[in-house]
């Protein structure tokens, strides 16, 4: 089994993977047992590299090199792949706090709770009554990646952490923060990204942003026209190079922007408390070797800066602690995600999946099991010859004659019951139990809806860049719009005795086969006016509808053909917003988001979600539609006036007529245009489908 006394801290980080191995002395402070710096063959910031192919190269070097077994072993996940909220609790009752701090992660973390791992840390501030939480969490389907690739290599951790948390770990008890310590910023700037972390007497706060040395690097390419490993040796030799002056002015506008991003930071921190005083800043990470970089921040922060030159609290033997302290400044996360093995950690937030924990704890107690196993086995033969003999003396005895009276009477009576009736099955009301199956899958929608909004966010991040790789003009505005998301549930077809397909004869189309499942037909109808919108909508809806079917643990399958969207580009010009969409009239009542109602053109709207014919005008009233005259809509009840020009006319359909022209001349004035739109429309269509668990293994099963 691992020892709790001895734990590994292990950085995956962008340029290397870093490693801490410490034991607990017993008296409060720590030993350095062995330590590793993994450089990776190349950056996993370098341009069009397999980044999982650089980090297994690295994983390979150090469990080759180092013993990880019998261990603790804390793993760090970056700040830019997870989130970090922090809010205020109303006061409430300790035993009260869990339920508080879970209604706040379900407003706070921007995904089902059930598709994230989360944890939470509350703090206290001396002399207020105010409790303050950190929710910390990450998607599940990225922290199991993490972990299967660790797996292939042997590694299995019992605790996944934040970065700035194990940062701030480290910090707080090397250097002993307590209510006396003054406001510090730590500043671990990373290869693509950079944690900020502030700390006050009992709490602190973390935002992570997208500076990092990666950026510093980029701005050497662009200046010197450099590949990037060169431009990467070239920034690390800056302070021994001839052309230093020019290196460092080509790095300057990053310089400027790690600045800018602290000086927000620390500005929207006082704004949420105003009371807090920060009176130095700390950086790690190896680009604060960097010459030039602390005078440059406490000019332009106005504020002390210094950088860890070596770690207080860290022992280790002969010339082993020298050499670790020369190098100390990289080592910050691991230092502290050591420090979490070994449960010396200020802060918690242990995004570690609970059931990959229990497969881990029920494999190390294996080997109890079948000892116990083998004991439990004999103590049973021992004693199973006593019931054996007994039963047998049991049967060879006849029972007495009155416990056979009382069997056949038994039996005689339930004879009678059987003729009664009296025991036949009872006919249930089912009603209520309707009822309740109506709030089973309530929450679809709510998951159909991250899914749509999860399309948006691919096209959204597919968006930047597109324009330049395709070598077409960039268009302003969001990659896409939405015209109309419309659903419609289909019930499961069963064969039965007669339908064709029993009998041989046509079998009912279905090239998906999921029409023996309740399903959901959903589909959306987007605009876009990027170009080359066919390939644009190819890359995004392929790649999207790939991450759907692949995704585990949703309340549902989602299927669709392979060319599930299609593309009509609009080249005659028509405003895309007054086309008709999918819905619109005769939509179900799954359909959501509008279109203008024919006649909308004279300022009236028809009413999305309404019954058909509902109209709002341009004054804000709502009506029912009668009828269309000359563009327009005639607005009345059931009862409305009669056609114009029918043999029925009267003077009341003229007034009426005269009216309506009127409206029209009113609503003109006050209608609103949009210049018109030249893109695409797409339109795609997939199912939502509900399959029982054991129809998944079955299919997956075959698949294989």
């Amino acid at each position: 089994m691992a020892s709790s006394s001895v734990s590994w801290g292990i950085e995956i980080g962008a340029a290397a993977i870093k490693a801490v191995k410490v034991e607990a002395t017993g008296d409060g402070g720590v030993r350095l047992l062995e330590y590793a710096n993994i450089q990776h063959p190349k950056p996993l910031s370098t341009p069009d590299i397999n980044p999982n192919d650089v980090l297994r190269v690295s994983l390979g070097a150090l469990t080759s090199q180092h013993d990880l077994s019998k261990a603790q072993i804390a793993i760090s996940v970056p700040g830019h792949s997870a989130f970090a909220r922090f809010a205020k609790l109303p006061p409430v009752e300790p035993k009260k706090v869990p339920d508080i701090v879970k209604f706040e992660a379900m407003q706070q973390i921007p995904f089902p709770l059930e598709q994230v791992e989360w944890d939470y840390q509350t703090f206290v501030t001396p002399d207020s009554p105010d409790v303050e939480v950190g929710i910390f969490a990450i998607t599940r389907e990225k922290v199991m990646e993490r972990l299967s690739m660790l797996e292939e290599f042997g590694i299995a951790p019992s605790h996944v952490v934040l970065s700035p948390i194990a940062v701030y770990n480290a910090l707080a008890y090397d250097l002993g923060f307590d209510n006396q310590t003054p406001g510090t910023i730590i500043v671990d700037v990373g290869t693509t990204s950079t944690d900020l972390v502030i700390a006050t007497p009992g709490r602190m706060w973390v935002r992570t942003f997208p500076i990092g040395g990666h950026q510093f690097t980029e701005g050497l390419v662009e200046q010197f026209s450099l590949s990037y490993s060169k431009a990467e040796k070239l920034k690390r030799e800056a302070e021994d190079s001839t052309h230093a002056r020019q290196i460092f002015q080509a790095m300057r506008p990053s310089f400027a922007n790690l600045a800018q991003d602290i000086q927000r930071s620390i500005g929207y921190y006082q704004s949420l408390n105003r009371d807090a005083e920060l009176t130095r800043l700390i950086g790690v990470g190896s680009t604060f070797l960097l010459p030039g970089l602390r005078k440059f921040l406490k000019q332009q922060l106005s504020i002390d800066v210094y950088r860890v030159e070596e770690f207080k609290k860290l022992r280790a033997d002969g010339e082993a602690e020298q050499r670790f302290n020369a190098v100390s400044l990289n080592f910050a996360t691991a230092y502290g995600l050591a420090l979490q093995g070994l449960g010396l950690n200020a802060v918690g937030g242990n995004l570690m999946p609970v059931s990959v924990l229990r497969r881990s704890m029920w494999r190390e107690k294996v080997p109890y099991f079948g000892i116990a196993a083998g004991i439990a086995v004999a103590a049973s033969a021992s004693m199973f010859l006593f019931p054996l003999r007994d039963g047998q003396a049991a049967r060879e005895h006849q029972a007495p004659m009155v416990v056979r009276e009382a069997a056949d009477k038994f039996k005689q009576l339930k004879a009678e019951a059987d003729a009664a009736g009296v025991l036949a099955a009872i006919e249930t009301d089912t009603k209520a139990a309707g009822l309740m199956a109506m709030l089973d899958r309530r929450h679809v929608f709510q998951q159909l809806t991250a899914d749509v909004q999860s399309l948006l966010d691919a096209a959204e991040a597919r968006r930047s860049g597109w324009a330049a790789e395709q070598q077409v003009p960039e268009v302003p505005g969001p990659a896409f719009l939405v015209h109309s998301v419309a659903t419609r549930y289909l019930p499961p077809v069963a064969a039965v005795e007669g339908d064709p397909a029993m009998q041989g004869g046509e079998v009912a189309p279905d090239p998906l086969q999921i029409a023996a499942f309740p399903r959901v037909e959903c589909t959306i109808t987007l605009h876009t006016d990027q170009g080359e919108p066919g390939k644009f909508v190819r890359d995004v809806a392929e790649r999207w509808m790939r991450t759907m079917k692949a995704r585990k643990g949703a309340a549902y399958a989602v299927v669709a053909a392979d060319r599930w969207a299609s593309v009509k580009d609009e080249k005659g010009g028509d405003d895309v917003a007054q086309a008709p969409m999918p819905g619109d009239g005769s939509g179900g009542r799954g359909a959501f988001g509008g279109a203008l109602a024919p006649g909308g053109e004279r300022g009236a709207r028809r009413i999305s979600g309404t019954e058909d014919g509902v109209v709002m005008l341009p004054d804000g009233t709502m009506g029912q539609m009668s009828r269309r005259i000359r563009g327009a809509i005639l607005v009345g009840g059931a009862d409305g006036p009669e056609i114009i020009g029918g043999a029925g006319g009267s003077k009341q359909s003229v007034d009426a007529a005269a009216d309506v022209d009127k409206l029209a001349d009113f609503a003109a004035i006050g209608a609103t245009s949009e210049p018109p739109r030249r893109g695409a429309t797409v339109t795609g269509t997939w199912y939502i489908v509900f399959k029982p668990a054991e129809a998944d293994a079955a299919q997956d099963g075959g698949a294989k």
